[in-house]
């Protein structure tokens, strides 16, 4: 847990635009997330931002056995730790978030249930924060969810003229306190 930690404040570090907190989610945060993204009722979940694979496990504990969860991740150093998590219902790809539905249709399935996304929307140019929105969108099956915590409220600058208006909640005991927005399609 403590080289967790320590690779998360490392990875911030060299590049806080990309990793956008020094620690990484908490285990309430992350119970909270899961149930928001309703993954235990999910055949594919999508996570952006696995990071070092807290919320990955807790997304493939509430994964029915014949779901599958893709991890798109931007941060090389986080990758190894990812894969090792060993899971065959787990596909980690080392790449841009706006690149779901190029990697959907390589697992061979027609979209998404749920995306989650811990990726910090407040530092992203605005154009690829628009264009992960609008591919996220267009990934959603029909009912799917796109949940994003976040310690502003930026994504929803993003997501609301694609998917209305979200669901806000607040989860204090995470450090620092985010919000989990949750949009359904």
């Amino acid at each position: 847990m403590i080289g967790a930690h320590l690779r998360f404040a490392s990875a911030f570090l060299r590049s806080p635009r990309v990793v956008a907190s020094v620690f990484p989610s908490s285990p309430i945060l992350e119970r909270r997330v899961v149930r928001a993204a309703e993954t235990a009722r999910s055949r594919v979940v999508v996570e952006f931002g696995g990071g070092t694979g807290g919320t990955t496990r807790a997304l493939l504990r509430a994964l029915p056995q014949d779901g599958r969860l893709l991890v798109i991740e931007r941060t090389a150093e986080f990758i190894d730790g990812l894969e090792r998590i060993g899971d065959p219902r787990l596909t980690v790809v080392h790449g841009c978030a706006s690149s779901i539905g190029t990697e959907l249709a390589r697992l061979g399935v027609e979209g998404a249930d749920a995306v989650v996304s811990g990726i910090p929307f407040s530092t992203l140019p605005e154009a690829l924060a628009r264009q992960i929105v609008a591919e996220l969108h267009a990934a959603l099956l029909p009912g799917g969810r796109f949940v994003a915590y976040q310690f502003t409220d930026r994504v929803a600058d993003y997501a609301r003229p694609v998917m209305g208006e979200p669901r806000v909640e607040h989860e204090f005991w995470n450090i620092p306190p985010v919000r989990i927005f949750t949009w359904y399609k």
